[in-house]
């Protein structure tokens, strides 16, 4: 498990937290990000960005007044390939009857 303090950069702190999902966590790890909450639609889009990574989201919570816990944890290529994948398959077949 890792903790990350992303407060100082703000509302920038995407780009450094996908940086640090690939490179300073394992698969299977679990990672902590703390960052500062603006306008709160940072809490969505980090939600938003751990899923389109690929990844698991596992919890979301307020920490203090102005701070924010995104809690995650990594997945490997080879079950982001299948849930990939997957989905895809869920899709045409939606697409299917709605035809």
């Amino acid at each position: 498990m890792q903790r990350y303090d992303l407060r100082h950069l703000r509302d920038n702190f995407y780009d450094r937290m996908g940086e640090l999902i690939d490179g300073g966590l394992k698969d299977g790890e679990v990672g902590i990000f703390l960052f500062e909450v603006g306008d709160f639609s940072s809490i969505q889009k980090s939600a938003d960005f751990v899923k389109d990574m690929g990844h698991d989201l596992m919890n979301s919570m307020k920490f203090n007044e102005v701070d924010w816990t995104l809690v995650m944890k990594k997945v490997d290529d080879k079950t982001k390939a299948e849930r990939k994948e997957a989905a895809e398959k869920v899709a045409k077949l939606a697409e299917e009857k709605a035809d």
